[in-house]
């Protein structure tokens, strides 16, 4: 094959993950997951994860890097780089095509462009040292080790603030590398939607969603002992729907807000995927869902 891995990205609603899966049907593939959050257990619709748009034709497709984590715990861009390299390795063994799949840009171009990881385990001293600073100290901290800092939800949650702080610090240390990183020859696939459309797929989603029981999953969620406060820090769905249960918003607002907040994502998405073609990495864009031509164009780099 003159590539070894099939990445297919775009913005939240493009229908990526179907396009995929019917690809890795096709070509006996395996798909690896690039979302930050359906890497957590029992965050099912509210990730929209679709876990049914992985049967084709009665077949179960493969999949990894969704489900394996609780959602009380922490997932980094070094986890989701490191599993990812293990993932890709065992799957090139075994002659199986990997398609990587999602809409994180920051978890996309850490694989495109191997960011240079540093292992960052717990450091106990520093932790005791930093859970007595207030928030605003940690912001302070984590901006004076990193001034752009691209993912700002850790700005909102302290436990995120002190894990990037240690991440940030160990990066800092001089000759410190992940290891030897696998040799990836990529081809990158963009969905692109004309916007009234893509807006048009975002709210029927969102109400699809609210019909297949999303308030509920984050009710159960926080009934098992989950914060609100850690609920809130996944953001989008679950942060307008845990303030909908606190009753600080009512139910339309919780509705048009998170509605509002997706569209804005998905302009952050695009956002960022113009970013990568700027530093390099060729996406071939392709508009709407047309699976036939997604797959026409994959074949033409793996003859």
């Amino acid at each position: 094959m003159a590539k070894n891995l099939i990445v297919i990205l775009g913005p939240t609603a493009s229908g990526k993950t179907h396009l995929a899966a019917k690809l890795a049907y096709d070509l006996r593939g395996e798909i690896i997951s690039a979302d930050s959050r359906q890497v957590y257990k029992n965050m099912d619709i509210g990730t929209g994860k679709d876990l049914n748009q992985y049967i084709i034709n009665g077949r179960r497709i493969p999949y990894h890097l969704i489900d394996i984590v609780a959602p009380e715990s922490e997932f980094n861009l070094f986890e989701f780089q490191d599993r990812f390299y293990k993932i890709f390795s065992e799957l090139l063994e075994k002659e199986i095509l990997p398609v990587l799949v999602g809409g994180t840009g920051l978890y996309l171009e850490s694989v495109l462009t191997e960011y240079n990881m540093p292992h960052a385990p717990m450091d106990q001293e520093l932790r005791k040292e930093l859970n007595r600073k207030s928030k605003d100290e940690l912001q302070k901290m984590l901006l004076a080790l990193k001034p752009h800092l691209h993912n700002r939800t850790d700005l909102e949650d302290s436990e995120r603030l002190i894990r990037a702080i240690e991440i940030e610090r160990a990066r800092s240390i001089k000759d410190q590398d992940q290891g030897e990183k696998p040799d990836i020859d990529a081809v990158v696939f963009g969905i692109r939607w004309e916007r009234s459309m893509l807006r048009q797929r975002i709210t029927a989603r969102l109400k699809e969603r609210l019909e297949q029981g999303m308030i509920e999953e984050v009710m159960k969620l926080h009934t098992a002992g989950l914060a609100w406060t850690k609920l809130e820090s996944f953001g989008l769905e679950y942060r307008f729907i845990s303030q909908y249960l606190q009753r600080k918003i009512t139910f339309d607002e919780m509705k048009n807000r998170l509605n509002t907040a997706i569209h804005q994502f998905a302009k952050r998405q695009e956002t960022w995927f113009r970013r990568m073609e700027k530093k390099g990495i060729v996406i071939n864009w392709l508009q709407s869902n047309d699976y036939s031509l997604l797959k026409e164009s994959v074949m033409k780099f793996l003859q």
